[in-house]
């Protein structure tokens, strides 16, 4: 599946990072970026349990997937 990051959308809450920290890490100011790649704003991941926990618990919604 593609997820998409909205950074402009995120928060820093950390929820992403919780649920799936071998995808998800931060950038200095706290925001969301992926884990294998901090400079990418889209990438296509396996779906996993961690990642669609993420998904699903990101209050703004700044992390998209499509299939």
């Amino acid at each position: 599946m593609k997820i998409k990051l909205q950074i402009e959308d995120c928060i820093a809450c950390g929820l992403c990072h919780v649920k799936a920290p071998e995808i998800f890490d931060y950038d200095d100011s706290g925001l969301v970026r992926f884990y294998a790649d901090k400079e990418a704003g889209e990438i296509e991941l396996k779906e996993s349990d961690g990642l669609i926990e993420a998904i699903k618990h990101c209050p703004t919604g700044a992390i998209k997937a499509t299939k």
